[in-house]
C-alpha cells in the first residue's frame, strides 16, 4: 500500500512499512504506545478530575439525603445529559478538523474553527434556557415522583451559569487536545477539583447551605476551569491562535450542519441512559432503583473517563495521521488501541467484581442502597468491557469523521434494538433495572459489532484524500483569496 503524497506534510514522522515479522510488530506496538499514552493519560486524568467534580457534588448530595441523591441523579442523568451531549457532540466537530489541520501543517485555521464552535455553543445554551427553567414541569410530565421533580427542577435553574461554562470550555479542550497540548488540561483540572472541593466543604458542611450550596460550588468551579483555558491560549498557545477574526462568523451555517452531525452520534448514545434513568422512575421502588443505578453509573463513569482518554489519543493520533497522509499509522493507532483498552477493562471488571458489596459506601450509608448496587456489580462489570470497546471505536469515528454515518448506527443499535429489549425484560418479564440495563448491553453489542465490521473493510488511503478534500473545502486561506 503506497502512502499517498496528498497534503504536504510538516512532519518529520514517516507512515509505517507493512508489518511483517515479530520484530516489526513490536516496533508499531511500542512506537503508538509511547504516542498514544503520551496523549490518553494527561486526557484521562483531567477527564478524571472533572468527572470527579461531579461525582463530589453527588456524594455530599446523598449524605445530604436519600431523596437529594435521587434528585441530582434525575438532574445529571436527564437535564444534565440534554444539554452536555448536545455541547459536547457539537464540539467534536473541531475535533475532526483541528486534528487534520494540524497533521497537514495548516495552523491558522484552528483558531477560526474554535471561535466558530464558541459562537454555535453559546447560541445553543441560550436556546436551552426554557429547558432549565420549566425542569420540574417535563419532569413531572415524564411521570417522576413530584418531590424529587421539584427538587431536581430548583437545582436545574440555579445551575444554568455552569451550563455556559461548557459552551467555552469543552470547544478549547478539543482545540489544546488536537495540538496535543493536554498537560496544561490536566494541571487545571487538578486545581479546579481542588478549589471544587473546598467550596462544596465550605457550602455544605461550614454553612450548611443545602442543595444551593451544591450549585453554587459547580458554577464557580466550571467558571474557573474555562477563565483558566481561554488565558492559556490566548497568552501563551501561539500555533493556530492569531487573535479574534470576523472570519469565525463565516460560513457559519456550513459550520452549523457539521456540528449537528457530530452532535447526532454523541446525543443519541448518551441519552440511552437518560432514558434508562426516567424508566427506573416508573420501577417498583423509585427512590433505591434510581439511585442504586446512579450509583453505578458513577463508578462505570470513572472508567468512561480513562476510555475517553483514550479515545481523545487515538481520535486525535487517527485525524493527525491522516491529515500526515499515513494511512497504515491511522489504521495501526486503531488495533494497539483497542488492544491495550480492553487488558484495562479486563483489569476494572474484576475490580468490580471482587467489591460488589462495598463500592457503594462512597456514595450512601443507605443498607438498601448498597445492597441494590451490589446486585448491579455483574452488569456494572460486563458494560466496562463493551463501553471499553465502543469508546475507542467512538475515537476512530471522530477522527475520520464519521459521525453522521454513525448517528444512524447508533439509532438503530440503542433506539431499535436496544431499548426495546430492556423495557422487555424490565417491565414484562419483571427483571426491573437489571433487564432495562440488560437491554442496553444489547444495543451496545450491535453497536460495536457494526461499527468494527465498518473499520475492518476501510480503505485507509481513501481516508486519506478524504481528509485532504476536508482540508482544502474548510480552508480559511482559500476564502481569504476569495476576497
Amino acid at each position: 500500500m503506497e502512502t499517498p503524497l496528498i497534503l504536504k506534510s510538516l512532519t518529520s514522522e514517516n507512515d509505517y512499512l507493512a508489518v511483517k515479522s515479530l520484530k516489526d510488530l513490536k516496533h508499531v506496538m511500542w512506537s503508538e504506545t509511547l504516542k498514544i499514552w503520551k496523549i490518553a493519560i494527561p486526557v484521562a486524568l483531567s477527564l478524571l478530575f472533572q468527572f470527579l467534580n461531579n461525582s463530589s457534588t453527588s456524594i455530599y448530595a446523598g449524605h445530604l439525603g436519600d431523596i437529594e441523591l435521587s434528585s441530582f441523579s434525575i438532574y445529571q442523568t436527564v437535564i444534565g445529559s440534554i444539554y452536555f451531549s448536545l455541547l459536547y457532540g457539537m464540539s467534536n466537530a473541531i475535533t475532526t478538523l483541528c486534528g487534520q489541520a494540524y497533521g497537514a501543517g495548516q495552523f491558522q485555521n484552528a483558531g477560526i474553527y474554535l471561535q466558530r464552535s464558541w459562537i454555535i455553543l453559546i447560541i445553543t445554551c441560550i436556546l436551552l434556557i426554557p429547558v432549565h427553567i420549566f425542569a420540574t414541569p417535563i419532569l413531572k410530565l415524564l411521570g417522576q415522583e413530584k418531590e424529587i421533580a421539584d427538587l431536581a427542577g430548583k437545582y436545574t435553574i440555579l445551575v444554568i451559569p455552569y451550563m455556559f461554562s461548557y459552551a467555552i470550555n469543552l470547544p478549547l479542550m478539543k482545540y489544546l487536545q488536537s495540538q496535543s497540548r493536554v498537560n496544561v488540561i490536566m494541571y487545571i483540572a487538578i486545581v479546579t477539583l481542588l478549589t471544587q472541593n473546598a467550596l462544596l466543604y465550605t457550602f455544605i458542611k461550614v454553612f450548611d447551605w443545602g442543595i444551593i450550596g451544591l450549585a453554587m460550588a459547580s458554577n464557580i468551579s466550571g467558571w474557573v476551569f474555562s477563565g483558566a483555558l481561554v488565558v492559556y491560549t490566548i497568552g501563551w498557545c501561539k500555533d493556530g491562535w492569531n487573535g479574534f477574526s470576523w472570519m469565525a462568523f463565516r460560513e457559519l451555517w456550513e459550520f452549523i450542519k457539521l456540528s449537528i452531525g457530530s452532535c447526532v452520534m454523541i446525543c443519541l448514545e448518551q441519552w440511552y441512559s437518560a432514558c434508562i434513568m426516567l424508566l427506573a422512575g416508573h420501577l417498583h421502588n423509585p427512590v433505591i432503583d434510581v439511585g442504586s443505578f446512579s450509583i453505578c453509573l458513577n463508578i462505570q463513569g470513572w472508567h468512561t473517563m480513562l476510555l475517553l482518554g483514550v479515545s481523545t489519543a487515538v481520535s486525535v493520533r487517527v485525524s493527525n495521521t491522516l491529515g500526515m497522509s499515513h494511512p497504515r499509522a491511522a489504521k495501526y493507532s486503531f488495533l494497539v488501541t483497542m488492544f491495550q483498552s480492553l487488558l484495562l477493562g479486563i483489569i476494572f471488571m474484576t475490580v468490580i467484581f471482587l467489591s460488589k458489596d462495598k463500592f457503594a459506601l462512597i456514595f450512601t450509608k443507605s443498607e438498601d442502597m448498597i445492597h441494590a448496587a451490589s446486585e448491579l456489580a455483574y452488569f456494572l462489570g460486563i458494560s466496562m468491557i463493551l463501553n471499553t470497546a465502543s469508546q475507542i471505536i467512538s475515537g476512530v469515528v471522530i477522527g475520520c469523521g464519521w459521525q453522521v454515518m454513525v448517528g444512524y448506527i447508533n439509532l438503530a443499535c440503542y433506539y431499535i434494538v436496544g431499548l426495546p429489549i430492556g423495557i422487555f425484560l424490565g417491565f414484562h418479564q419483571h427483571l426491573g433495572i437489571k433487564g432495562l440495563w440488560g437491554g442496553t448491553a444489547c444495543g451496545i453489542i450491535l453497536q460495536t459489532s457494526v461499527l468494527i465490521l465498518i473499520i475492518y473493510r476501510t480503505n485507509w488511503t481513501k481516508e486519506v484524500e478524504q481528509a485532504a478534500n476536508r482540508m482544502q473545502i474548510w480552508s480559511s486561506n482559500k476564502e481569504q483569496r476569495s476576497d
